[in-house]
């Protein structure tokens, strides 16, 4: 990989910033792709590309370029935009990058696709990419067409599904999680065990770099997680360990918290946090790949960070 220059898409997102530390740190040369100039990085070179709703002229971000990680697009799977932002953005920009790559010449393209291309919010058995996908969502419908059109393509290409990831600088429902932890007070949520597989940002930064390599079969999907898979209760245990704290939960039922949740207009938080979803990395570990982190370890050290990276 030494003087192997890769490009990064969606490097100003949560995952893109780790990211490009770490391929970075991997002896990687890294271009990132960014809408609009962002603060420098020490040793990534940026070129501005502007909206992937709009016309991308990919030429000059792909001169020189050895590898792609695409992981720019819409990923709001919870918003109200209409399917064809999504079509526009996750599957067309998808693929006109993809066919500009083969132009280019590029050895491997890496999508980061996500979890949602292959099933809802939630599951009652666990996942495996043997499963026939079921997205539920224009998200997961706009991700699996995207490496449908991968697949129909000449390109040594991997797409990658990632669980709910978190880790320094991570927002929406993990931030908030993290926030409850943090309370000084017991919380009602004790009985909410339904596991829920997690990844940790360095995984999935692991995952990236060792599906760049030849030793990572191309031209399928893999679904991308840390070994093993927490409850809500497990989580918040782990996070107030790293506080130096008991667990301090209480096992409220399940029913008592949903009739509260809808009481407060809140349903969907209550379904975020009872429902279980289950995704083993099985295919990736047997390919080759080693996590990094521990998930207990690693929400541990999540919770105990600055309060302003989280």
């Amino acid at each position: 990989m030494s003087g192997e220059r890769v490009l990064v898409t969606g490097a100003s997102g949560f995952v893109g910033r780790h990211l490009l530390r770490e391929l970075a740190a991997a002896g990687y040369k890294v271009r990132a792709a960014v809408r609009r100039p962002e603060p420098e990085i020490a040793g990534v070179e940026q070129v501005v590309i502007g909206d992937l709703s709009g016309v991308v002229h990919w030429g000059a971000a792909l001169a020189g370029v050895r590898h792609v990680v695409h992981g720019a697009g819409l990923a709001h799977a919870d918003s109200e935009l209409p399917e064809e932002a999504y079509r526009r953005v996750n599957t067309d920009a998808t693929l006109a990058l993809a066919d500009a790559a083969r132009a280019a010449g590029v050895a491997r393209f890496v999508f980061l696709s996500s979890i949602r291309a292959q099933s809802g919010p939630a599951s009652d058995r666990p996942l495996s990419e043997g499963d026939a996908p079921a997205p539920t969502d224009a998200y997961g419908r706009s991700k699996l067409v995207a490496e449908y059109g991968l697949a129909e393509r000449d390109l040594d290409w991997v797409a990658l599904r990632p669980v709910l990831v978190y880790g320094p600088g991570v927002k929406a429902n993990m931030a908030g999680l993290v926030r409850l932890a943090r309370l000084p007070f017991p919380l009602p949520l004790g009985g909410l065990k339904a596991p829920r597989s997690l990844l940790a940002v360095e995984n999935l930064c692991e995952a990236v770099i060792f599906a760049l390599g030849e030793a990572c079969p191309a031209r399928r999907s893999y679904i991308v997680s840390d070994p093993g898979a927490l409850g809500v209760a497990d989580m918040l245990a782990a996070m107030r360990a790293g506080l130096g704290r008991r667990p301090g939960l209480i096992a409220v039922p399940p029913a008592l918290l949903g009739f509260a949740a809808r009481l407060l207009g809140r349903p969907g938080v209550y379904e975020r946090l009872t429902g279980g979803l289950v995704a083993p990395p099985d295919a990736l570990l047997s390919a080759g790949w080693q996590p990094r982190l521990a998930t207990k370890a690693a929400l541990a050290r999540l919770s105990a960070s600055p309060a302003g990276e989280v």
